[in-house]
């Protein structure tokens, strides 16, 4: 998730911990070990690019991290706050519990993270819910404001941090029963439109849960298109892309471009623009796809030393989005 809601979430967790302990700074201390694992973001500043991106989400959310953090900050906050009635166990728990939130929400998301650092690369992700969902962000975000203007001593602030907690798992289950929903009717759509695929996955488009993206296909190319919870016939416009390996002869064995492979996960393409080898990851979607079936995929990497790879990512996520553009997002997850 965004980092505003991780800190959103932790405050709630804190109040929720230790309020009666430590007043509001008990919203600092989850702020905080909510946000922890984002450190990583510091890998850009001496990592190329690639490299980044298999750091970020890395260790840094794996369970071992969680375990190791916790211990580290349940001894600083222990030491801190001297004299106290609260029991390094309380600390600990606290600490274990804030922290795994953030590795464990973040498996939802389409990235990934790597649970099992430094044992295994293998990345977990659900693909359930966006990246940056308002529906599931607004809930802590006017929890943490409520308790951050009310007075400690008003018997009300439960509710906001239960509110805040509840509301935001509630959704989260919501999208897991979209999740649920569209891939059965993906499936059955790839049958009935007998396409050939030996991998496939689905994730909700920007800012919501109810339009999703739809990837399926082997190492020759991929079908894709887009599916609403809201759509009444079993059919999908799927628009077919090749995979294009032949043109990563002459980089084959480059560093670079094994890493964009593993990171990937196989869900990938290649394209030349004029003399520059292009390298989409599929998993991020397209600039307004459900518009333009044949737009430029928002991650492309450029294999080129000179190339600005930055924000590789969310690289044009927003491009060309206005009213009109809105208008047409709302009118396609209406349904077909």
């Amino acid at each position: 998730m965004d980092s505003i809601t991780h800190i959103a979430l932790g405050a709630c967790m804190g109040e929720a911990f230790l309020d009666r302990k430590l007043g509001k700074k008990a919203m600092l201390w989850g702020a905080l070990a909510q946000s922890i694992p984002d450190i990583d973001f510091l890998a850009s500043f001496w990592m190329n690019t690639s490299s980044n991106l298999l750091a970020h989400r890395g260790f840094t959310h794996s369970f071992l991290f969680v375990a190791i953090i916790a211990v580290f900050f349940a001894l600083i906050a222990e030491r801190w706050h001297r004299p106290h009635n609260i029991s390094f166990k309380r600390w600990l728990l606290f600490f274990g519990g804030v922290i795994f939130i953030h590795v464990f929400i973040d498996a939802f998301n389409n990235y990934g993270v790597g649970w099992f650092e430094p044992f295994s690369h293998k990345r977990i992700s659900f693909q359930s819910i966006y990246v940056a969902d308002p529906f599931f962000s607004i809930w802590p975000g006017i929890a943490v404001v409520m308790l951050i203007i009310t007075k400690h001593s008003w018997k009300q602030r439960k509710k906001w941090w239960m509110m805040g907690l509840v509301m935001s798992a509630v959704y989260l289950l919501y999208c897991i029963f979209n999740k649920t929903m569209i891939n059965g009717d993906v499936k059955a759509i790839l049958k009935k439109q007998n396409i050939q695929y030996s991998r496939y996955f689905t994730t909700p488009t920007p800012f919501q849960n109810w339009l999703w993206y739809v990837v399926a296909g082997n190492d020759s190319g991929y079908y894709i298109g887009f599916r609403s919870v809201f759509d009444t016939k079993k059919k999908i416009d799927f628009e077919y892309f090749p995979r294009n390996d032949n043109l990563l002869d002459s980089v084959a064995a480059h560093e670079e471009l094994q890493k964009l492979k593993r990171f990937s996960q196989k869900f990938y393409t290649v394209e030349k623009w004029n003399d520059t080898l292009v390298f989409n990851d599929l998993r991020f979607g397209q600039i307004m796809g459900w518009h333009d079936p044949k737009g430029k995929f928002v991650f492309h990497y450029f294999l080129k030393d000179s190339a600005d790879n930055k924000l590789v990512v969310q690289r044009g996520r927003l491009e060309g989005w206005d009213k009109n553009a809105f208008n047409l997002l709302v009118k396609r997850i209406k349904g077909n």
